[in-house]
């Protein structure tokens, strides 16, 4: 049998280092479907259960591996399905390839059944490069380069195939004018500023007395040049979420996440430093930076689009966050003066015990959701994967999980979907099958579509070496963050009709395809329940029924805010379970 153009971009594909799609089938790929399975498991196929979860997983295994992660769906309503997972890439700038179907040449242009204009479809999200093949010979060079782009621009790439190309017969490009002659490879460069540009940033940290530092998830491979600086500079470090794993949290400097979800110490660090140094972050929020004219301000960033668009920097540094931090190292004098910095201890020390303290408070309605993340965090395994869903489980993974060194963890970060918990954490026990993964979820991210990924993993988790998977859901009936943001943002009351979710028993679901599930309703069993499942033979779901009435707080309130809140009070349906479980800790959290 000659060789297809679908045999060719598998084998292309593998040159590439691919050994793992995430995808759906569908006729727009089908072509493609059977030269996986005549390369005989070349490149491994996940099959999820929705082509999102295709797009989460992918960009899930590049946040995790570094690799470029590689989806792939059918033509029409797939390719749509997309969408929403390459976002997620696209704005945490992750490496990630898809691979989309389409009509056949001959009908494109003709509303053919399913036919979508996928190039404008995917433009904006593969804006770096999306192209569709028209003819054998060019896929060659789409594939280098969309693979090269990806790697080198950290961004979504696109490459559509019609699903006759993927039968033809494949032809290299002929030796003559018009034609593209591509090679497969790519290589990280240096990026380090020019020793002026180094030298000019050295002067404005040299010359701070209270020197803060935010890094991000530039940083998860500079840990040991961060913990250098911070040192020498006499700093605290406060982590973008996407940087919670740059860091250990025990060590005595990192004041713990920043803004909406993060930490007082943070807040603090922020409102009373004289110099900011900014490395590998896109935080957005500059409510929780300082105030504009207060600090003078140093960034590092790889992305010189990424610069000074979060507050005024003097010095901005296009380079990479380990090898500029290196060579800003020799340049920098080391602070004699700790005052700064033993105050800064001191109120991350605090912030800990008051952590502690808040998790073990009682709730009326269900278990306290912190102390579910509390007693986890006394557990973690060495080198354990976690992922956390956006909204209320994002502020406990945040506040609570004390991570240590050897251990990663992400969520959706600029894009902050709900949705990607399971997914993330079902790439990241395929990129490290040896490894324990944590997934930490919201019942409203369940219904959406994790519970149907825990089909996927029941399919393959006995290919896991290490079968540990758990899968941890907050189940309180209620959408948490939003309902807290429209009593302290808007003012407003919950509104049932939007924020109640049905019941649904997640652990007799696992149970029901052969996973372990355990029902926690009473907070003195939380701690057994997450011994049981840390030691179970088989991927675990954990349902805890938790109190919607425990607030993800801010670390810090503003009177507006405050203001906000009480007036949402008068016509909140559950305004007496507020008065009684909530009001000391958000009013605490308003006074100090």
């Amino acid at each position: 049998m000659a060789k297809t153009t679908s045999d060719f971009l598998v084998e292309r594909l593998q040159a590439w280092g691919v050994n793992r799609i995430y995808g759906y089938p569908g006729d727009g790929i089908n072509g493609i479907m059977g030269a996986m399975e005549r390369a005989d498991g070349a490149v491994d196929f996940v099959q999820v259960r929705h082509e999102e979860m295709a797009a989460f997983m992918a960009c899930a295994h590049a946040k995790f591996t570094g690799d470029v992660g590689v989806c792939m769906a059918t033509s029409g309503p797939g390719a749509i399905h997309l969408l929403n997972g390459l976002y997620d890439a696209k704005m945490d700038h992750q490496p990630v390839v898809a691979i989309v179907g389409q009509s056949s040449r001959l009908a494109m242009g003709g509303s053919y059944q399913q036919e979508v204009d996928l190039q404008n479809l995917f433009k904006d999200v593969a804006s770096d490069y999306c192209q569709t093949a028209m003819a054998p010979a060019a896929l060659r060079h789409l594939i280098d380069r969309a693979f090269r782009i990806a790697r080198a621009q950290r961004s979504v790439t696109c490459i559509i195939i019609p699903n006759d190309l993927q039968e033809e017969a494949y032809a290299e490009p002929p030796h003559k004018h018009s034609t593209v002659h591509s090679g497969v490879g790519y290589t990280s460069p240096r990026i380090v500023p020019e020793d002026a540009d180094l030298r000019r940033a050295a002067e404005v940290l040299n010359a701070g007395e209270k020197v803060a530092m935010l890094i991000g998830a530039g940083t998860l491979r500079a840990s040991d040049e961060v913990v250098a600086i911070a040192d020498i500079l006499g700093c605290g470090v406060a982590k973008a979420l996407l940087g919670k794993a740059a860091l250990p949290d025990a060590l005595p400097f990192v004041t713990g996440t920043i803004g909406l979800l993060g930490t007082k110490p943070s807040y603090e660090m922020m409102a009373g430093c004289d110099t900011l140094l900014m490395v590998g972050s896109s935080f957005p929020y500059p409510e929780f930076l300082p105030e504009e004219g207060q600090a003078r301000a140093v960034q590092i960033d790889i992305d010189g689009r990424q610069l000074s668009i979060r507050y005024p920097m003097e010095v901005n540094l296009i380079g990479d966050s380990k090898e500029t931090l290196r060579a800003l190292i020799p340049m920098l004098q080391r602070k004699t003066e700790r005052t700064w910095r033993e105050k800064l201890e001191a109120s991350i020390r605090d912030w800990w015990t008051l952590m502690d303290a808040r998790a073990m408070d009682d709730a009326v309605n269900g278990i306290n959701p912190r102390r579910v993340f509390h007693e986890l965090s006394k557990r973690l395994p060495d080198d354990c994967i976690l992922s956390a869903d956006s909204g209320s489980t994002a502020s406990w993974y945040g506040q609570h999980l004390r991570l240590r060194q050897g251990m990663m963890g992400s969520l959706s970060g600029n894009l902050a979907t709900m949705g990607p918990g399971v997914p993330y954490g079902i790439a990241a026990k395929f990129a490290f099958p040896d490894r324990v993964a944590i997934a930490c979820c919201g019942d409203g991210a369940m219904q959406m579509n994790g519970t149907g990924e825990l089909l996927t993993v029941a399919k393959y988790w006995k290919e896991w070496r290490d079968p540990r998977f758990i899968v941890c859901v907050l189940n309180n009936h209620d959408l948490n963050m939003v309902t807290w943001e429209e009593r302290v943002m808007a003012g407003d009351p919950k509104f049932k009709a939007s924020q109640e979710l049905p019941e649904f028993n997640y652990a007799a679901f696992a149970a029901s395809i052969g996973l372990k599930g355990i029902r926690v309703e009473d907070a003195s069993r939380v701690g057994a329940a997450w011994d049981e499942a840390l030691s179970a033979d088989r991927p675990c779901v954990i349902d805890f029924r938790t109190d919607p009435e425990v607030p993800p707080l801010p670390p810090h309130i503003t009177f507006e805010q405050a203001k906000n809140f009480v007036t949402s009070l008068l016509h909140d349906p559950s305004r007496s379970a507020i008065i009684r479980d909530s009001m000391r800790q958000l009013m605490d959290t308003f006074t100090k």
